[in-house]
């Protein structure tokens, strides 16, 4: 079932619970939802989606908050299921419409939260920490919070009991039987709600297509200490800032070798260090070391664990590979390890990193080529014994793009859930829960929200094609000064480009054929000098796309006299 050809939805019903997904259907990131009842609104992660080259300019890409931007005194409360910025990036944006709203998560990802509040100076938050089978009453809601495990630590699902039925929404899981922490999803809890009734299964579907169980995270410690056993001069492990496990293996392999750890990236010094203060992250003494005092050891004596993993422009590990960074030079022989995923989207950043890491003659060792990364998320396996356990009457697959959530509802149903029972909708479709049956009743608008440095949400779609052609296509600029009165051409026209040419030369061919066409414009009485405009745009449009086949931005300006 899905939403096609919907669209305002009808006004909700009493006793009734109407879930819109605000952002994370569709594409992975910026994980939002809204889930309301009796009139009060729940809001389920507020996360953003970082830009690809389809985004020129563009920070970050917020969830679909303008939807609920008139509703904002109606939200009762902001549930985080765990601290990965597509799921508590956007937090700061949302606080600064309302800062009062009261915001529930775990202790590793409040504190992770506090640091970005901090840095975009937002206070008298009302920040209220939960742990498993915490229980919380919030209107027509009542949370409890149950432990899954994830990439991150401290991750939870959310159990909803409402006056329209009850949801489970798993927030991101895996079912690790072994994790590093100890700390296993609580599938005896999954299993006591499914037995209590479960009317709206939420579940991650990220590794829907993939089947079997997803690789335990100790499975990759062979590789890693494969990788400090052939490694004789630098080594530089680039993974994300919120992977605690994953450092922490390097980590433990660092001390096993003998090497010495730095930090390299802000938001990797910051939430290591908010790991540690918590006791998520065990680091042994004497074994960290500055940046700055990384000459005073030998190349082979330090392992750099760094941010970049996704080949983000300005991140450390992009900067040595573009030999940028003012502290760490690579050489020849050195190893680079990419110990991460690569999200969908960012192939070309990564392997533009790869190989400019490749062309100063490091050893790049990434998932392609050896096991050093493991998802944190539910493979097709874990899913359906999820589904077995649960069995729930109605399921909205979450979390990925639409052919993780088509899989992941092909998967209910193959466990006994209804076809007609399993929505698959995407980010602003309208889903409503009414006498145990879901079914789709409209869309709202939860299109991307662009932040452009200081500038959010103002920036249009059409705006971001004129970037992208100037990026691609170039730009060339016209000018001419004429007479209305005589007929004449006082001046010009004179074209210059940019990007698209090297030499203005090229135009001298086009230049007499534009001013012959303002004069019989003139001639035949057109004296508006947007209308003279759209001559010039017309004659240089046709001769760019005829001779040389590009499409750039062409700006024209008559002046008339």
């Amino acid at each position: 079932m899905s939403a096609a050809g919907l669209r305002t939805p009808p006004k909700l019903k009493p006793d009734t619970l109407r879930v819109i997904p605000l952002g994370g259907l569709g594409d992975v990131g910026r994980n939002m939802a809204s889930l309301e009842v009796n009139g009060k609104i729940l809001l389920i992660d507020c996360g953003v989606l970082f830009p690809d080259d389809a985004h020129p300019g563009v920070d970050l890409i917020l969830p679909g908050i303008e939807a609920i931007r008139d509703r904002l005194d109606d939200i009762v409360g902001l549930v985080l299921t765990h601290g990965h910025e597509d799921h508590i990036g956007a937090v700061p944006y949302l606080l600064k419409l309302r800062n009062d709203i009261p915001v529930f998560g775990s202790r590793l990802t409040l504190a992770l939260l506090r640091e970005k509040l901090r840095e975009h100076r937002i206070r008298n938050t009302d920040l209220r920490e939960v742990g498993d089978h915490s229980l919380v009453k919030l209107e027509q809601f009542e949370l409890e919070f149950v432990a899954v495990n994830h990439s991150i630590p401290d991750a939870m699902a959310l159990f909803l009991r409402t006056p329209a039925g009850k949801v489970l929404h798993t927030g991101d899981f895996k079912m690790d039987q072994l994790p590093l922490d100890g700390r296993i999803t609580d599938l005896r809890a999954f299993a006591r709600l499914g037995e209590e009734g479960v009317d709206l299964f939420m579940t991650d579907s990220t590794n829907a297509e993939v089947p079997g169980f997803t690789t335990p995270e100790k499975d990759i410690q062979p590789a890693l200490q494969r990788v400090f056993a052939t490694s004789s001069q630098r080594l530089i492990v680039a993974c994300f800032a919120s992977h605690v496990h994953r450092v922490q293996q390097v980590m433990d392999e660092a001390v096993r070798y003998g090497r010495k750890v730095v930090y390299v990236g802000r938001s990797m010094v910051r939430n290591m260090s908010i790991a540690r203060d918590l006791g998520f992250l065990k680091v042994p003494g004497n074994t960290l070391i500055e940046l700055k005092d990384l000459d005073q050891y030998k190349p082979e004596d330090v392992v750099i664990i760094s941010t970049g993993s996704q080949g983000e422009p300005l991140s450390a590990l992009s900067r040595i590979a573009n030999r940028e960074h003012p502290v760490i030079e690579l050489r020849a022989g050195d190893t680079v390890l990419l110990a991460s995923s690569l999200i969908p989207g960012n192939e070309n950043s990564v392997y533009r990193v790869i190989n400019g890491l490749s062309r100063l003659g490091a050893r790049v060792i990434h998932k392609g080529n050896a096991l050093v990364h493991v998802s944190g998320h539910a493979s097709a396996g874990e899913l359906l014994y999820c589904y077995n356990i649960v069995r729930p009457r109605n399921v909205m697959p979450v979390h990925g793009e639409v052919r993780h959530l088509i899989a992941n509802a092909e998967l209910a149903q193959a466990t006994g859930v209804r076809r007609d029972h399993t929505v698959i909708v995407e980010d602003g479709d309208v889903v409503d829960l009414r006498d145990g049956k879901v079914s789709v009743v409209g869309r709202v608008d939860a299109g991307y929200v662009f932040v452009d440095g200081s500038t959010v949400g103002d920036i249009s779609e059409t705006e971001l094609t004129d970037r992208r052609i100037l990026g691609e296509e170039g730009f060339i600029s016209i000018l001419a000064v004429v007479n209305t009165h005589t007929n004449q051409i006082v001046s010009g026209p004179d074209l210059h480009a940019r990007g698209f040419v090297d030499d203005d030369s090229v135009f001298d061919g086009i230049r007499r054929e534009l001013a012959d066409a303002l004069v019989r414009a003139m001639q035949e009485g057109v004296e508006d000098s947007q209308q003279l405009q759209q001559v010039l745009r017309r004659g240089v449009g046709r001769w760019v796309n005829k001779t040389h086949r590009r499409r750039p931005m062409i700006i024209p300006t008559v002046v008339t006299t």
